[in-house]
This record gives C-alpha cells, sequence and structure tokens, in this order.
C-alpha cells in the first residue's frame, strides 16, 4: 500500500523510482545539500487539467468573446471567432499544431493575448485574475479550477518538501495569470512561479507598473532550462512536465552533473475519472522516454485518485 505521503499514487515501480531517488538524495553517500534540492513542475497538464483548453485561454477567451462583442467585426476574426462561436477544437489544435512545431495559429493567438492588458497594471490584471478564479468553473468537469489540481501531484509537492526540496513552477503559462492562485493551489508563493512574460514599462507619474502590447519570452521548449537558471541558479535535480514542450526541461535535470529525476506524466486514463486521453502534444516526449531516461507516470496505472474530492458549496445562513 502507498505511505500516507503519496497516498494517491498506486503501489507501482513509478512510485517506488520516485522514493528511491528521494531516498538517494537525502542519505547515504550521495546526499545532496538541502539547498541544492530544487525541484521544477510544469503547470497545464502536470499539475491540473489542461482539457479541452489550459485556464488561461479559457480567461482569455471570456475576454476576447466581450472584445468581439463591442466591436463586431472582431468576430470573423480568428481568435476571436473561435471565442464568439464557442469553437474550442481550433483553440486547442493551435496548443497541439505548437507542440508539433508549428506556430502559426499559436503567434495568432499571443498577438491577441497581449493585447488584452496593454496599459492595465499589475494590480489591476492580479485583481481581474482573482476574480475569474473565485468564479469560473473547469468546461467539462464542472468544477472549481482549485478542483482541477491533480491530487497525486499536489502530494509530491508536499512530499518533496518535507524532504528538504524548494519546489518552483516552469511553465509555458503567463508568470502573473498563475501567481494568485499556486500558493492556494499547490503551496508555492509567488516569487517560485516561473512563465511567460509580458513586455512591462514603469508609469512615473502613478508610480506603477503596468503591462506592454508585447510578449517578452515564452517560457517553453529551451527556454525553460534558461529562465530556470536565470531566476534560480541552479540546475534542478527534479523536475515534472508532460509535452513535447517539457523535454529540454526535464533533459536539463537528469543529464547534470548528478543525475536528476525527470518525470512524464502520460494522460492515459481511459476510464470515467475526469482526465481527458490524449498523446498530442506529448509524442515526440513519450517516444524519447526510454532513451533520455524519463519515468513515465501513467495517469491510469500508476493513479489511485485523479482529483480531489469537490469542494462543498458554502453553508446558507
Amino acid at each position: 500500500m502507498p505511505r500516507a505521503d503519496l497516498r494517491s499514487w498506486r503501489d507501482t515501480a513509478t512510485r517506488r523510482a520516485i522514493e528511491d531517488f528521494v531516498e538517494s538524495v537525502v542519505s547515504g553517500p550521495g546526499a545532496v545539500p538541502e539547498e541544492e534540492r530544487v525541484a521544477v513542475f510544469d503547470n497545464d497538464g502536470t499539475l491540473w487539467s489542461e482539457k479541452p483548453m489550459p485556464t488561461q485561454l479559457h480567461y482569455v477567451v471570456d475576454r476576447w468573446r466581450t472584445t468581439a462583442e463591442d466591436s463586431p467585426a472582431l468576430a470573423e476574426q480568428q481568435p476571436y471567432r473561435a471565442a464568439v462561436r464557442g469553437d474550442l477544437a481550433w483553440l486547442g489544435a493551435a496548443i497541439d499544431k505548437h507542440y508539433d512545431g508549428d506556430d502559426t495559429d499559436l503567434s495568432v493567438m499571443l498577438e491577441a493575448i497581449v493585447g488584452l492588458t496593454d496599459g492595465m497594471s499589475v494590480e489591476d490584471y492580479a485583481g481581474s485574475v482573482e476574480d475569474f478564479y473565485r468564479s469560473a468553473l473547469h468546461p467539462t468537469l464542472n468544477r472549481p479550477y482549485a478542483d482541477a489540481v491533480y491530487q497525486p501531484m499536489t502530494e509530491l509537492i508536499r512530499y518533496l518538501e518535507r524532504h528538504g526540496f524548494t519546489c518552483y513552477i516552469v511553465s509555458g503559462g503567463e508568470r502573473d495569470f498563475m501567481r494568485p492562485m499556486t500558493e492556494a493551489n499547490y503551496g508555492i508563493p509567488p516569487e517560485r512561479v516561473i512563465g511567460s512574460a509580458f513586455g512591462l514599462t514603469y508609469d512615473e507619474d502613478a508610480a506603477a507598473v503596468r503591462y506592454a502590447a508585447s510578449l517578452t519570452f515564452f517560457d517553453d521548449g529551451a527556454e525553460k532550462p534558461i529562465r530556470i537558471w536565470s531566476r534560480i541558479g541552479r540546475r534542478p535535480l527534479f523536475a515534472a512536465g508532460n509535452s513535447n514542450g517539457d523535454m529540454e526541461m526535464l533533459d536539463f535535470a537528469r543529464r547534470g552533473p548528478r543525475a536528476g529525476f525527470a518525470l512524464l506524466i502520460h494522460h492515459d486514463d481511459d476510464t470515467d475519472r475526469g482526465d481527458a486521453t490524449y498523446d498530442a502534444g506529448a509524442e515526440h516526449a513519450l517516444a524519447a522516454a526510454g532513451e533520455n531516461g524519463y519515468t513515465v507516470a501513467s495517469v491510469r496505472d500508476d493513479w489511485d485518485a485523479v482529483f480531489p474530492d469537490p469542494t462543498p458549496p458554502p453553508r446558507r445562513a
């Protein structure tokens, strides 16, 4: 039976590999000082559900729909047309095409995304995102996004922390969109969130930091190790991801002077537990897992539970 630390993980080779690695890091001849125990986690598809679309895209689609209602001519242009028509297939395909090396549609989306925050202060954006998290429901699970996190992965974060690891999020998602929820959902504070970043400017008159209509960098693929090093200054010993865009991060952890642990989440659960089944966007990572030394975690076979129990509705006075 799984120990209480990882109670949602079945007693499989995957869980035992995680525990054996952590044991090797904290004790014995290969023990690593606590300050060097760094773990990094992708977010969408690794820590919470990303289908039928990443959470930030849900927030953005709602705002695109409102913008198109105010400017009807936009409703015939992508990505506004997809937002107005509820065309999740086009939006999801744009993400999948990116992971397959085609950024044509993603570039269209990014241009529209940065336009939404142009001139907005960082505090106003954070407030808008917090409002979204308070009311939005996952489109297929029909539960708050706080209840769409992967229970085994939050347990893994706590397990690593109890063994002296400092955990970071390293995601292609936009940094400031994640920061308002990471502490409540994962126990990871905003200063340990690394993600894609909009351009920023300083408004001297208002003493405010504001967004510019630009993307400073897209934190995916080879950009992830660069951002890890620039923000943390250490090579991680543990990395977890779920897509082709996480391979460089997994390799960065796995192939250091002290071989690290690379965990690849495989969304193969064909049961009725609510997680989408898909390989799209992860084909290259899955094919290279054996050669690259990734430990593949099967949602179907390795996880005894997928999501936490739903949060009960507030009691009426």
